[in-house]
C-alpha cells in the first residue's frame, strides 16, 4: 500500500522503518520542523527526518500542518492510500485525516481509553499501573478517541524506567502496525462507519484517564512522599527527576524502595537491605546509610529509599562506589527540594 506516515521522536522511527521492511511504499514523511537541541544549540532533525532521508522518502514538516494549506495540498497530491501516526506531536484537522481513502491509524502507547494524550508512558509508571500497551486506533477528531483495531498489553517492571519501556512499546507498535496493515487493506475503501464496521473495531469507553502535559514541578523530589511514590517519580520522569544535595542539583536516575511486600521484585543488594530501618521515626529525605559499592539509603514518609544511581550537577552520572564518593554522604545530612 501507499503510505504517508507522520512522526517526529525515536519512539516512532522502528514503525516506520518497519512498514517500509514489510513492502509498503512511503509516499511520503510528515515530521516536526528542525529544532536546535544540545549544548550547542545546533538546528538538528527530528530522528523520524533522519530515518526518512536514509530510505529516500520526501519529507515535510509544517510548523502547524492545521494552518499550512499549501502543505495539506501536497500531501493529497501524493495519492497514498493512508496515514499511519506515530507520536507526530500536533493534532491533525479534519481535512487531513478525510483525505486519504483508507483512514488514518495512530500506534498509541496505551491500553485505550487510560493514559489519553502526550505522556502515557510515564503516566503509566507515574500511577503505579501493572501493566500498559499498545493500541491501533482509527484517527478522530477527538483526543485519542477512535475506536481501536488492534491492542496487545505488556506488563510493567517495578525497575523500569520510561526509556526502557518506551523502547519496548515502540517495537509493540512497530509489530502491530505491520500487522494492521492488511486488515485494513482488505476492509476496502468506502464511507468511514461502513469500513470501520467491516474491520471489527472496538468503540472505548467514555471512562478514559488524560495523560496531561507535564510541568517542572513535577520532576522535583518531595521527600515526604512514600518510597514508592518517590520510586514511580525516578522511573516515570527518567531521566528528568530531580532534588538538590549541599546545595546543587542532583538527578535521581535509579532507585530501589526498600518495602518488604516487593522484595521479589528488587535486586538482591536490595532484598538483603529490607528491613534493616524501623519504618518513620526519621525526618523525610535524611540520609540513613551509604551501602558499600551499591549506594545511599535516604528516609522517606515510609520505608526508605536505595538511591544506586544519580548526577550530581557537574559531574557525569555515577553509581555504587562512585556515587558515594562523589556526595559522600553522611548519615543526618538532608536532600531537599530546592
Amino acid at each position: 500500500m501507499k503510505i504517508l506516515y507522520w512522526g517526529t521522536p525515536a519512539y516512532a522511527v522502528p514503525t516506520l522503518s518497519a512498514l517500509h521492511a514489510a513492502g509498503h511504499s512511503i509516499v511520503g514523511v510528515v515530521t516536526q520542523p528542525d529544532r536546535r537541541r544540545g549544548r550547542g544549540k545546533q538546528l538538528m532533525p527530528s530522528p523520524v527526518k533522519e530515518r526518512a532521508l536514509e530510505l529516500g522518502v520526501p519529507v515535510f514538516t509544517p510548523e502547524r500542518i492545521k494552518r499550512d494549506m499549501d502543505c495539506q495540498n501536497q500531501l493529497a497530491s501524493l495519492g497514498a492510500d493512508l496515514s499511519v501516526v506515530v507520536a507526530f506531536g500536533q493534532i491533525l484537522p479534519a481535512s487531513v485525516l478525510d483525505q486519504p481513502p483508507l483512514g488514518c491509524w495512530n500506534g498509541h502507547g496505551s491500553l485505550l481509553p487510560r493514559w489519553r494524550g502526550a505522556g502515557p508512558i510515564q503516566w503509566s509508571i507515574l500511577s503505579g499501573d501493572a501493566e500498559t500497551g499498545v493500541g491501533i486506533m482509527a484517527m478522530e477528531e477527538g483526543l485519542d478517541t477512535g475506536p481501536v483495531l488492534l491492542e496487545r498489553s505488556l506488563s510493567i517492571g517495578l525497575l523500569e524506567n520510561a526509556a526502557q519501556l518506551g523502547e519496548r512499546l515502540s517495537a509493540l507498535t512497530a509489530e502491530l502496525m505491520v500487522e494492521a496493515m492488511p486488515r485494513i487493506e482488505a476492509a476496502g475503501q468506502g464511507p468511514h462507519e461502513q469500513r470501520l464496521a467491516r474491520l471489527g473495531v472496538r468503540v472505548q469507553s467514555e471512562d478514559s484517564c488524560y495523560a496531561r502535559m507535564l510541568t517542572k514541578e513535577d520532576f522535583v523530589i518531595d521527600w515526604t512522599q512514600s518510597a514508592l511514590a518517590i520510586h514511580r517519580r525516578v522511573m516515570g520522569l527518567y531521566p528528568g527527576a530531580m532534588t538538590h544535595w549541599r546545595g546543587k542539583r542532583l538527578k535521581l536516575l535509579a532507585t530501589e524502595p526498600l518495602i518488604e511486600r516487593l522484595a521479589d521484585q528488587l535486586s538482591a543488594e536490595a532484598r538483603a537491605l529490607v528491613g534493616r530501618w524501623p519504618t518513620g521515626g526519621h525526618p523525610a529525605g535524611v540520609v540513613l546509610d551509604q551501602i558499600q559499592d551499591v549506594g545511599v539509603v535516604v528516609s522517606s514518609s515510609g520505608c526508605p529509599l536505595l538511591i544506586r544511581e544519580a548526577q550530581l550537577e557537574g559531574k557525569s552520572r555515577s553509581y555504587g562506589q562512585t556515587l558515594i564518593q562523589q556526595l559522600a554522604p553522611q548519615p543526618g545530612l538532608s536532600l531537599t527540594a530546592s
